[in-house]
């Protein structure tokens, strides 16, 4: 075989003892790897991965120093590694708990930024006025009175209310079929209470039908709500007299809200106010090398200036959990998140589902192969600090700090759970390319690599391929990023605010029997 020159620079190894490289562009038969002393046999596109030595069948593959799946065959020194050649295996992993947890370095002059303060001392970093619904049977009321007020559609329509960024409705396809009882009632109760009360609304109005299971009484009292607050109000298409009086009414009372919800003003806040919730998706080979790391390094400066991060999407932490356990504060804590895990097993177990079925095809076309993989990579942007608790979906998140929140991996059913859980900003790294937003929150968006950055730049707000070709440091781009967040709490709009992305990405976790 004749080979090519060597290629400098064209290969990451992320650890010595790893037995595959990454591939930084694509390779073509022959390349010759000086820095590892072998010849590729294959053709091997960007991101994907190279056998560093001979790997008998059956034999563990190590990527991070971590497992990531076993040899389906015997895979030969400077082959491609992926599906072909690789598949999930099980094995024991060692879970103890706080053996990595350290004291938290915290800054002696937090960061600031310009935040809106309610009347009650929560923090806002959006002013909307939110239409929930609690059925899907008052959804296109909903979004007929938010329509009235849609600056694309009545430039006017808020022209008077400029502090004001916009009407918006959060509709579902839930509320009625369900068990009174039952688990899926109670999470999207705890959503909705969740959304009700975030600080970037000024005011919510709910819209019922009726007669569906899912009452506004029954959301407002899951939630500890008063039904007599006026920044929260509600009605029912019955009662109202029909669709038309429905939306009459609705548009006049956002329009008594909205002189009151004009009226604030952005002052300076302690960082000590962000709630970053942690999103991947359209992962590709180099999300665990670039653009989550470089999350994690912004998330470390989140909590050491006092503020939280949310990590979430379980089924993508599955297999790199006991990572997490190492940074638990507590036992107890570690135990939570294993709690977690083992209500996973079971419900795909009963569901005739398995936890390896991840990743996609198009995690798969970018170079991950096994949810081990994946989980690895993912679990890089919760940084390095502790974890200080776990919380179940949408429940709200007190602790201050890194911590987890139970989700799936589908990133706006996760999303939507974190905003229920407070978080004001959305952090989203994708390697294939993103065009989600999330409302009442911002979300920004991390590409993991150049060409994602070239072809999607309308999307994605900060490109994180610099550290695959060495223009950029994982620190740098932490910096960068933090630095972001601080804009973008502070009224920066995000690439999918501008879009206009938002309103139809709040999907609540349905888990219950439909009936």
């Amino acid at each position: 075989m004749s080979t090519q020159a060597s290629v400098a620079s064209a290969i990451i190894r992320l650890h010595p003892g790893d037995d595959v490289i990454i591939a930084t562009r694509q390779l073509l038969p022959g390349t010759r790897i000086d820095a590892e002393q072998l010849v590729v046999t294959g053709l091997i596109p960007p991101g994907h991965k190279i056998a560093t030595r001979d790997i008998a069948k059956g034999e563990p593959v190590k990527r991070y120093n971590q497992i990531i799946g076993v040899a389906r065959e015997a895979i030969a020194r400077g082959q491609h590694v992926h599906v072909q050649n690789l598949g999930m295996s099980e094995f024991a992993r060692e879970h103890v708990f706080g053996v990595d947890a350290q004291p938290t370095a915290y800054v002696k002059e937090p960061a600031h930024f310009m935040g809106i303060r309610r009347g009650d001392g929560r923090i806002a970093t959006r002013n909307y006025i939110g239409i929930l619904t609690s059925v899907n049977c008052s959804a296109t009321v909903a979004r007929a009175i938010a329509d009235h007020f849609r600056r694309d559609v009545h430039p006017d329509a808020l022209a008077d209310y400029p502090n004001v960024d916009g009407v918006i409705a959060l509709t579902h396809g839930l509320g009625c079929g369900i068990d009174t009882q039952g688990e899926g009632i109670r999470i999207l109760r705890r959503t909705l209470a969740g959304y009700a009360v975030h600080p970037n609304f000024a005011s919510v109005l709910f819209v019922g039908l009726g007669c569906e299971t899912n009452q506004i009484d029954g959301v407002l009292e899951a939630g500890g709500l008063g039904s007599s607050d006026l920044k929260l109000r509600s009605f029912t298409i019955q009662d109202s007299g029909g669709t038309r009086k429905t939306i009459e009414r609705g548009i006049a009372m956002v329009q008594e809200m909205l002189a009151d919800a004009n009226r604030i003003q952005r002052v300076p806040v302690p960082a000590s106010h962000l709630s970053i919730g942690l999103q991947c998706g359209g992962s590709d080979g180099y999300s665990g090398i670039s653009a989550n790391p470089a999350l994690g390094a912004a998330v470390d400066r989140v909590v050491r200036h006092g503020g939280t991060a949310i990590l979430s999407e379980t089924p993508e932490i599955y297999g790199a959990e006991h990572l997490l356990t190492r940074r638990a504060v507590s036992p107890a804590v570690g135990e939570k998140l294993l709690a977690r895990i083992a209500w996973w097993q079971d419900y795909c177990a009963r569901n005739g589902g398995a936890l390896d079925n991840n990743p996609s095809a198009g995690n798969k076309a970018g170079g991950l192969t096994t949810i081990l993989e994946k989980s690895l990579g993912a679990v890089a942007k919760g940084g390095t600090t502790n974890l200080v608790d776990v919380y179940e979906y949408a429940q709200p998140v007190a602790a201050k700090g890194l911590v987890f929140m139970d989700s799936p991996g589908y990133d706006p059913v996760s999303a939507t759970g974190q905003v229920a859980s407070g978080a004001n900003v959305i952090c989203f790294t994708t390697g294939r390319g993103s065009a989600y937003g999330c409302a009442p929150s911002p979300s920004l968006k991390f590409a993991t690599n150049n060409t994602l950055w070239e072809r999607q730049a309308d999307d994605i707000d900060l490109n994180c391929g610099g550290v695959i070709d060495g223009s950029a440091s994982i620190d740098e781009l932490g910096e960068a990023i933090f630095q972001m967040m601080l804009d973008c709490a502070s009224g920066t709009r995000t690439k999918s605010e501008l879009h206009g992305y938002g309103q139809s990405e709040f999907v609540p976790w349905q888990v219950g029997v439909v009936t």
